[in-house]
């Protein structure tokens, strides 16, 4: 079983409500189909009922008995404006402002339909920035209580790969924090390792990636990412990592016994933590398009509800595996909720 039937097993078994805010796009309306077919969400579109059967009807898709809310006419939307007012109000939101915002801006009136119980989680980014679908989340959600920061990562499932959990990564941060410093890099990397081991349901093996091993180079670079490491042993003793390493040492167990002989993570690791954002992105890209990996991502950890991006190259198979996704963080952050209750 791949990862991402795993975890439309797993979405299916309990099933979460997950907005889709981009209904005009092609791709959200085709995955809203296949979403419906595999039953692995409920669904709610915001935009125009009419107009939104009327672009299924055009792609031949079947879309019958997905939730549609138009924003304008929701009956909720007094309820939602007053709870924004509220939330921000310290920033200077009036009524009037929360009004405009929520009618102008359908990723955050789905972000507030969240923060208000009624759904479970967000997916967007199609046709947006990361930007436009992390600002919302950030305002209304904000992050999770022990978190220090919110931050991206990609699932990676690579074909005929014996590198990994079968071929199957966790690569973060490659899409929001754009030059994290070493404390960052070291709690992006425990909630990397989180995410890793109640997605997958592997042990995580964090490798803190550079150009290079061990002090093999002198970079304020390198002194960034080894600093990290020395932070998440300090602070996150349970996590089993290890860095400086190169990507050759991280992945493979023949470099490894030359590079950095004795580590339990090099030659073995699954979880890749990027010194930036640049590396992050180019590298998972390159594995995506030269390797013909799957892709799924940047999923978004560290905050109080799931609300996840998109690349606005993503297929809409990607979409329907990012729903599912989300909707297994919901699972977990609700039952995670009810046990601290």
């Amino acid at each position: 079983m791949s990862f991402i039937e795993g975890i439309k097993e797993k979405a299916a078994a309990d099933l979460k409500t997950i907005v889709l805010p981009e209904s005009e796009d092609e791709r959200v309306i085709r995955a809203a189909a296949m979403i419906r077919e595999e039953k692995t969400a409920n669904l709610v579109l915001l935009g125009d009922e009419a107009t939104i059967y009327s672009e299924a009807l055009h792609y031949d898709v079947n879309i019958d008995g997905i939730t549609i809310i138009n924003p304008e006419k929701y009956e909720k939307l007094d309820e939602y404006v007053k709870l924004l007012t509220e939330i921000r109000k310290n920033k200077g939101m009036t009524e009037e402002l929360a009004r405009k915002t929520l009618l102008e801006d359908k990723t955050m009136f789905a972000v507030v339909m969240v923060k208000n119980g009624d759904a479970d989680g967000v997916v967007s980014g199609a046709c947006h920035s990361t930007a436009s679908t992390l600002r919302p989340a950030l305002q209304v959600l904000r992050t999770a209580p022990g978190k220090k920061l919110a931050s991206g990562f990609f699932v990676l499932d690579v074909p005929k790969s014996d590198y990994g959990q079968h071929g199957t990564f966790i690569f973060a941060d490659c899409a929001l924090n754009q030059d994290p410093n070493s404390e960052e890099l070291a709690a992006i990397a425990n909630d990397a390792a989180e995410s890793f081991e109640s997605l997958l349901g592997g042990h995580a093996r964090v490798a803190f990636l550079s150009h290079s091993t061990k002090g093999s180079a002198k970079h304020p670079m390198v002194t960034k990412v080894a600093e990290a490491v020395t932070l998440a042993h300090k602070e996150y003793p349970h996590l089993d990592c290890d860095g400086e390493l190169q990507l050759d040492a991280a992945l493979d167990p023949f470099v490894a016994k030359i590079k950095a002989p004795g580590s339990t993570v090099a030659g073995h690791a699954n979880v890749l933590i990027f010194p930036n954002v640049d590396c992050g992105n180019i590298g998972y890209k390159l594995v995506q398009r030269l390797a013909k990996a799957e892709a799924y991502g940047p999923i978004l950890q560290g905050l109080a509800a799931p609300v996840n991006d998109l690349s606005r190259g993503c297929f809409y198979e990607d979409i329907v595996g990012v729903v599912a996704i989300t909707a297994v963080q919901a699972q977990l952050a609700q039952a995670a909720a009810a046990k601290a209750e």
